[in-house]
């Protein structure tokens, strides 16, 4: 699920205080028990609903699931069930990884065989396509079921500048492809900073933490610059085509420069309440609370409108590895509960800032109990609920 909140929303109402903690979940559930709201809450969501005109149909019931799957046939709901119990089972993650990696795919014949099991399984559920064009049809079909989507060209970790360059150019031209598509269906493009900026440069301070970095080369410098440019060129796209650009987090080992790119390009096109860049915060970081806290300081300093997306986190076994192999402690929660804690905490916290009109959020989890609190939420803070319900995504994983 990914809903996005913009000041003009919820501001000037009154700040729910009451903290969203999450209780304890299971990752390893196959199932979600039914998550029921106090008869208070349901209250509060009905005040909103007779208060602005929604029909109680329109409303989203986590609980009506022939209605939530009306437009998804048997054997794709059984496709998908498949393929999220194959994804939930480590040996059979451990299986595909060695299968990828062996010298199978040298072979013609395993080759396409192992391709097609892959694409026909795990591609088809969790990507939207192979191009632009494939990805657009499916956005178009998500539409017709009452779906807005993030259309995110996937590239990362770029070698030179060439290839930056070139990946830019994907990245204009996903972005130009929203215009053909039924205004509002898609609501942000998405990019990877390592996709246009070599990743060397990137984890050059990372490199160097155990001393004073060395100052940047010549050649260094018109990279960065280089770099810089993309990204300004890339916003100043979105801006035309006023598409709002979630900037994705990654690894550790170069998320403060990735921050730096976000922040340089937040302070030039971020100019009202409606933020075209976006930042990311992964929750499953022991300091995302600060961070956020410290960049939406910086950003009300400066009179500029942040935007965030909140996240979990997506490199967990790679960043445990990178902090045990030079002797630092975990920068990842130890407990799942504490991330499910933080990630809540975010979202009470971006909130707040939205209800005052410092801000914007984008609140993006597979966890149904972060979507119902995050629904309390809204209704607390916005008494003209209508646009948010209008503008919720999807809650439940729907292939693709």
């Amino acid at each position: 699920m990914a809903t996005r909140f913009s000041p003009k929303l919820i501001r000037k109402l009154p700040c729910f205080s009451r903290s969203l903690n999450s209780s304890p979940s299971s990752l390893s559930a196959a199932t979600i028990s039914p998550i029921t709201l106090s008869h208070k809450a349901e209250e509060d969501v009905l005040a909103v609903v007779n208060h602005t005109g929604i029909s109680s149909s329109s409303i989203l019931n986590l609980d009506d699931v022939e209605r939530l799957f009306s437009s998804v046939s048997t054997v794709q709901l059984l496709r998908s069930s498949m393929n999220l119990h194959m994804a939930a089972s480590d040996p059979i993650l451990d299986l595909g990884i060695s299968v990828v990696k062996s010298k199978l795919l040298e072979t013609v014949v395993f080759r396409e065989i192992i391709l097609k099991v892959v694409k026909h399984s795990f591609y088809e559920h969790f990507c939207a396509g192979e191009n632009v064009k494939e990805a657009s049809m499916t956005l178009q079909r998500l539409w017709d079921d009452g779906l807005r989507g993030i259309l995110d060209y996937g590239l990362e970790d770029a070698v030179d500048n060439n290839s930056c360059d070139r990946n830019l150019q994907e990245f204009l031209n996903t972005v130009e492809a929203t215009k053909l598509l039924p205004p509002s269906s898609v609501s942000f493009a998405c990019v990877k900073i390592t996709a246009i900026c070599p990743i060397k440069l990137l984890e050059r301070p990372f490199l160097s933490h155990s001393k004073k970095p060395d100052p940047l080369t010549r050649e260094e410098e018109e990279d960065l610059q280089s770099a810089q440019q993309r990204l300004v060129n890339l916003c100043q796209r979105c801006l035309e085509t006023n598409l709002p650009l979630l900037i994705d987090a990654e690894y550790t080992s170069v998320q403060p420069a990735i921050d730096y790119f976000t922040y340089s390009a937040a302070i030039e096109f971020n100019k009202d309440e409606n933020p075209i860049v976006f930042g990311t915060i992964q929750a499953y970081l022991k300091d995302s609370k600060e961070r956020i806290v410290k960049a939406m300081e910086a950003a009300e300093k400066m009179g500029i409108s942040m935007g965030f997306k909140l996240v979990r986190g997506a490199y967990l076994a790679s960043e445990r590895q990178l902090a045990s192999s030079l002797g630092f402690t975990s920068p990842v929660h130890e407990r799942i509960q504490e991330t499910h804690a933080c990630y809540n905490d975010c979202t009470s916290f971006m909130l707040e800032k939205v209800a005052r009109g410092s801000g914007a959020v984008v609140v993006a989890t597979h966890n149904v109990e972060s979507g119902r609190r995050q629904t309390l939420g809204i209704v607390k803070y916005n008494k003209k609920g209508l646009d948010l319900y209008r503008n919720r995504c999807r809650l439940i994983p729907i292939p693709i």
